[in-house]
């Protein structure tokens, strides 16, 4: 073989186009007890396979694969699936330089994802709590609208957008100067703008328009991050008006007006863990919400309050909180798995055929304190649950001939 030869077909490889180039490794889990988050429920003794990055049969007959895995017996689940937070955005909270979730002059056609780092120490610490994807949200700025919210997988690799500008943020409700009543009509004077607009078919709409188009046409969610009853039940009046594909945040106050939500099939993300009114927005913050809106018929997310960013690990145990005031086993693993890839439209969230082949094998009940991710995978593909905590504690902990660096 010549050198030119050889460098072509090398070049070839690398771009996927050589013909003899061997696709992805497929991979048997056997002997599994597969929580698949579909109408088949709990299947115990089951076989999963999965090849180039996809699920592409449950017990089947007979398995001829790569790589054979023995569950042995142990819990298998989709990917959990983290929202409304920066993962990939910043790295630390009190270094300006690291945030790059919001801007001062945000809008409607912010897109913070331009910014997200896949090789973030934040990513594998997310991996332990069997997070596969994340919805990663603006923060905003001066804004009501804080801008577009994008889904990213947590493999590392450069390529893990998975699909940019899945919905709309907007924050209302309660504000430190002037009236939640301009916020409102801000929003009503968008969606008015736009639905009455001429278009013109030889100019090109700009991002906003786009948005907005997306928005009214029911394409896109709009995310209304706001507490209070009342102002909860102004946006359900303004989804019937105008049509719109409205998801509620923070919803503290949601199951006063939760016959109203399931009607007008909208879904809640709400934290399990909101027990105390944090203002007068949120008087009915309870530990039993989830397990309340979930038998009201409300599609239930269980988000992580506070700083999810570092925190979405914790959002197995937020899911086992759920469940222990109230909400169903199974509800709740829909919470942080199907329901939240049924909104957002994606290909993943269930065992199924067919479903992007992000998996998580627990070594016991994942809402469980004591149990842990013992294998995962995205996109087909193993990955690593090693965190930057536990190559610390390997430093700090293994006997070395070198001087220990802390000894308190």
């Amino acid at each position: 073989m010549t050198k030119l030869t050889k460098s072509l077909k090398l070049s070839l490889v690398a771009a996927g186009l050589f013909s003899a180039t061997a696709s992805a490794a497929s991979v048997a889990i056997v002997n599994a007890t597969l929580y698949t988050s579909t109408e088949q429920g709990v299947l115990e003794g089951a076989s999963v396979v999965i090849e180039d990055g996809k699920i592409v049969a449950i017990n089947p007959a007979s398995i001829n694969v790569d790589t054979t895995i023995d569950a042995k017996g142990q819990i298998v689940t989709a990917g959990f699936i983290g929202t409304m937070n920066q993962l990939g955005l910043v790295e630390v909270g009190a270094v300006a330089g690291s945030r790059d979730g919001g801007d001062d002059k945000a809008g409607i056609d912010f897109d913070p994802s331009l910014a997200f780092n896949p090789r973030s120490s934040l990513i594998p610490y997310a991996r332990k709590g069997g997070i596969t994807q994340d919805v990663i949200v603006p923060n905003g700025g001066d804004s009501i609208f804080a801008g577009l919210a994008s889904v990213v997988d947590l493999s590392g690799s450069f390529e893990s957008v998975n699909k940019k500008q899945v919905a709309l943020v907007v924050h209302l409700g309660e504000k430190s100067k002037g009236s939640r009543a301009m916020s409102m009509k801000t929003l009503i004077d968008k969606l008015e703008g736009e639905k009455s607009a001429k278009k013109d078919d030889k100019k090109e709409q700009s991002t906003e328009q786009k948005v907005l188009a997306a928005v009214l046409a029911g394409d896109m969610p709009l995310i209304a991050s706001v507490q209070r009853a009342s102002d909860i039940y102004e946006l359900v009046k303004l989804k019937e008006t105008y049509g719109i594909n409205l998801v509620i945040h923070g919803g503290d106050d949601a199951v006063v007006v939760a016959d109203a939500l399931a009607k007008a099939d909208v879904p809640v993300i709400i934290s399990s863990m909101a027990n105390l009114p944090g203002s007068f927005d949120s008087l009915h913050a309870n530990l039993a919400n989830a397990g309340k809106l979930e038998k009201a018929g409300v599609k239930v997310i269980i988000g992580v309050a506070g700083d999810s960013s570092h925190n979405v690990y914790k959002l197995r145990f937020d899911a086992g909180n759920a469940v222990s005031y109230g909400m169903s086993q199974q509800g709740a693993l829909n919470a942080v798995t199907s329901n939240i890839a049924d909104i957002f439209g994606l290909n993943s969230g269930a065992i199924a055929k067919g479903k992007r082949a992000n998996l998580v094998m627990w070594s016991a009940d994942p809402f469980e304190l004591n149990s842990h991710v013992s294998k995962m995978w995205i996109n087909g593909e193993e990955v690593s649950t090693e965190a930057r905590q536990d190559k610390l504690r390997d430093r700090y902990t293994t006997d070395s001939a070198m001087p220990r660096a802390y000894t308190k």
